[in-house]
């Protein structure tokens, strides 16, 4: 027969609304720091008692002052745990069954009775026992437990038993509440971290706040003292003991302490040796156990979590102002081992084995990757989600890639492996769920073609690679039902784009954006993001002089917390329905449109454009970022690219959380190549004013590969990707001479590496890796220009390869765009790949290693002064 509620009350309306309401039969857990934070729950309850006439009984039996208010009279029974277990809850049980259904309990604290009885394990006994029977007899009881006080064997008990379970901190005299469970009930803010304050409980939905006040109290995930002892526990434990014995890190620097540092560094942080060396430096011992507590798995946490850790580390350790300008961060790390061991139970590592020793080809990895798709985790690994999850309620987390050769000197594997948002609203098992499929799609990621094609053009294929992962709690604010930051972001501490003079590239440069971090970092269609040279933060790319409204950025991305899915929207809606967002800061009003409205009586016109004008001149942001990146390349020794998202309060003031930092694959120079002098008009095939990105150059150019835009853009759909990979096949010709590849360019119309077609060439990177020069033509239609995507994985891969890149603007002054030349030098396509006879009106390629006496093209480009000239000579 259903149970039939009738709602009781914990004395506080607003938290009733929170655990939608209380429920006959609930045992109510509250884990606490301090018998003083559970009081302020136990009198309002006791009131409430007193005020229905429940019968309200008082179970005393802890050292610690007594809790219940002195103007309310209650059943008080004085209990002796040292007379042993069995009379204990006898005599507990014979009060329950002499006050009979709908009474309310309270119980002094139970940590008490784990050290009368010196064992945890009772104490879950015992909790296993009682609490059934309280749930049996329709009571509503108070229980407390000191947090991170007790083993597993006794929490697990407690958590399973009970009906609520909810975490108290107090932070600056202020309570927040965290509900961990609370049975068979649901809301959409109920497991989010709420503040007390004025009698209401109020949801925290800035990440940044959340995270200082979980950061602020130990959370002791790993418990060394429960892990079987194999090397890896005894490892980390021995440097526990190390670091909770030495408070004041007196000890840290002795020869214990450091051989453990060394081994603990090898063991889970990296085993690349520059970066080890770095770590050496800047991580302690006690950074390395704080790590340790907070991975699940064994393993290395991988490169990306590494140059996180560390980069906030050499912040600090610089300057201690750093403390307060960065978000804290509460991440967690799945170990390289969870990877592994997942491959080898779901039946996928000889498969993937057979993959990277060339038995199955490397566009054949449909059947392993449905298998990692669809794999299970251990029982121990999904515990340890579950304890995961339940740390970050329903605050929107997100699971990044962070394998072993990611992130490090040499190859940054930009955008190769997938990161997956999870919104995390639902019930619990939901939201395990999509956490689960999260990270098998990072995992399935790692045997898709592009990783796979990328790995081997950089002589990785053979290399230890496992996926390590990297959770973090997405940093944003909770705007409604949407989630997102004001800003975010990528920032480069070398400038490899000098559109002017007036830069210095040693200043580095940001491209920003509002809303996530996606659109700075992936190759958006058809919409803009705002470039900002650190040495002239207010000097725009030649890009944006045109029409600054129309080159900005128009969509954005963010989390529907009630769709429970990753979206993009409009700026201008999500800006008018989001009342607290710092709009001075990010857009600036234009007056032009504005005046029009105000001339033609319209209404609810929206007149900002995205900017960040305020931020970079009213704000000390831009030298923050200066001496962020200024900082981070001296201790790297070498340039860095990093990804940050920043969050406001309290007006101008911001926290900047530092996602990523790896080195930046760029030649670090700036030299200037003299345009040839007395060159016939007739002999300038293109010349570009910019922009033009990457090392400067004057080169003999072997192959020509140019897609005729009025043809291209005539294209069915599929038409258009059998282009793309035809030219693939171009870049990717068998040649003789192996040592010596031809110099090819590639000219087309739009944007190279698109995902819509209609934009320009989709293409994917490792179908051109192997060019030397990319241009793209702003031909497509009249609305699009060739983007520069400076930050994005696109813009990475070119750098990292040294690829030049470069736009034409047919119709502007000084630029040159001989479509005649183009059209009419006779096309080797069909010599060159026989069964493209039916497109060679859309692709030519122009051979000069067949020309002998002719005039061969060249290419000169100078990056200081934004000036390409493609030439015959």
């Amino acid at each position: 027969m259903a149970r039939v509620f009738s709602q009781m009350s914990t004395g506080l309306p607003e938290l009733d609304k929170v655990f939608q309401g209380v429920r006959p039969g609930d045992n109510i857990v509250f884990q606490i720091d301090s018998v003083d934070d559970y009081v302020p729950f136990v009198h309002p309850f006791c009131h409430e008692a007193k005020e229905e006439k429940r019968e309200l009984i008082y179970f005393r039996f802890a050292d610690h002052p007594e809790l219940l208010p002195k103007d309310v009279d209650a059943h008080t029974y004085h209990l002796e745990p040292n007379e042993g277990f069995e009379n204990f809850i006898s005599s507990i049980f014979d009060v329950i069954e002499k006050f009979g259904e709908g009474a309310c309990y309270v119980f002094d604290c139970l940590s008490d009775l784990a050290a009368d009885w010196y064992s945890d394990r009772m104490l879950g006994n015992f909790f296993m026992l009682t609490c059934p029977y309280l749930y049996d007899f329709e009571t509503a009881t108070y229980f407390a437990l000191f947090r991170d006080h007790h083993m597993a064997v006794a929490t697990n008990a407690i958590h399973n038993t009970a009906q609520v379970v909810v975490d108290v901190y107090k932070k600056n005299g202020d309570y927040y509440l965290h509900p961990l469970k609370v049975y068979k009930r649901h809301s959409p803010t109920m497991y989010m971290l709420h503040h007390w304050k004025n009698k209401s409980f109020t949801p925290v939905t800035e990440s940044m706040v959340i995270a200082g006040i979980m950061t602020s109290v130990p959370q002791p995930w790993l418990d060394f003292t429960l892990q079987e002892y194999d090397t890896w526990t005894k490892t980390f434990y021995r440097a526990w003991e190390i670091t909770s014995r030495d408070p004041e890190k007196k000890f840290e620097n002795s020869a214990k302490a450091q051989n453990l540092k060394i081994q603990l560094l090898r063991m889970a942080f990296t085993r690349d040796e520059r970066l080890n060396e770095l770590a050496q430096k800047y991580l302690s011992l006690s950074n390395l156990v704080a790590i340790g507590k907070r991975m699940i798995g064994t393993g290395l946490i991988g490169g990306k979590s590494a140059g996180m850790l560390l980069a906030r580390a050499i912040l600090v350790h610089e300057d201690q102002s750093w403390e307060q300008i960065l978000e804290a961060h509460d991440s967690f790390f799945i170990g390289s081992d969870v990877f592994y061991s997942y491959l080898i139970q779901n039946g996928c590592w000889w498969l993937r084995r057979k993959l990277i020793k060339g038995e199955i080809p490397l566009n054949s990895t449909e059947n392993v990757r449905n298998k990692m798709l669809h794999g299970a985790f251990p029982e121990e690994v999904m515990s340890q989600f579950e304890e995961m999850l339940e740390y970050f309620g329903q605050s929107p987390i997100i699971v990044r890639s962070s394998s072993l050769l990611e992130d490090a000197y040499g190859n940054a594997f930009s955008g190769k492996y997938e990161s997956v948002f999870c919104a995390n609203q639902g019930t619990p098992k939901e939201r395990m769920e999509a956490f689960m499929n999260a990270v098998r799609t990072v995992y399935a990621s790692t045997l898709t073609y592009e990783a796979l094609a990328y790995r081997a053009h950089r002589g990785l294929l053979e290399s230890d690679e496992q996926m390590a992962l990297l959770v973090q709690r997405v940093s944003g604010t909770k705007h409604d039902n949407l989630y997102f930051p004001e800003l975010a972001g990528v920032g480069f501490s070398y400038n490899p784009y000098v559109w002017n003079r007036e830069i210095d590239p040693g200043a580095g440069l940001l491209r920003l954006v509002f809303g996530l971090g996606t659109r700075a970092v992936d190759r958006c269609d058809d919409d803009y993001t705002r470039v900002v040279s650190l040495s002239a933060p207010t000097r725009r790319p030649v890009a944006e002089l045109a029409e600054m409204g129309r080159y900005s950025q128009h969509r954005v991305d963010l989390l529907d917390l009630e769709q429970n899915a990753y979206i993009s929207g409009n700026f201008k809606d999500i800006a008018g329905a989001a009342l607290n967002i710092h709009l001075d800061l990010v857009a600036t009003v234009d007056r032009e449109v504005q005046q029009r409205a105000r001339e033609r009586n319209m209404k609810n016109v929206f007149p900002y454009i995205l900017t960040f004008e305020k931020l970079l001149t009213h704000t000390p942001f831009v030298e923050n970022m200066k001496s962020l990146l200024s900082t981070l390349q001296k201790a790297y020794e070498y340039p860095v690219d990093v990804e940050f998202t920043a969050n406001f309060y309290d007006g101008n003031n911001f926290c900047i959380n530092l996602l990523q930092c790896r080195p930046f694959q760029v030649k670090g120079e700036v030299a200037a190549v003299k345009a040839p002098e007395n060159l016939k008009p007739e002999d300038i095939i293109i010349k570009t004013a910019g922009p033009i990105i990457g090392t400067s150059c004057a080169v003999e150019i072997d192959l020509l590969v140019y897609v005729v835009p009025e043809k291209y853009s005539g294209l069915p759909l599929s038409e258009c990707y059998s282009v793309a990979r035809l030219i693939g096949q171009i870049n990717h010709l068998p040649h003789e001479d192996n040592k010596n590849p031809p110099t090819i360019a590639l000219v087309g119309p739009g944007r190279w590496g698109t995902t819509t077609p209609a934009l320009g060439v989709p293409v994917s990177f490792s179908e051109i890796n192997s060019v030397k020069i990319l241009c793209e033509v702003a031909k497509m239609h009249s609305g699009l220009i060739p983007d520069v995507s400076l930050g994005t994985h696109f813009f990475n891969d070119l750098v990292e390869t040294d690829i030049l890149y470069c736009a034409v603007h047919p119709d502007r002054e000084d630029y040159i765009y001989s479509e005649e030349y183009l059209n009419s030098a006779p096309n080797a396509l069909v010599k060159l790949i026989p069964e493209a006879e039916a497109v060679q009106e859309i692709i030519r390629v122009i051979d000069y290693r067949t020309v002998k006496n002719g005039k061969k093209l060249y290419l000169s480009a100078n990056t200081v002064d934004q000036e390409g000239i493609f030439y015959l000579k």
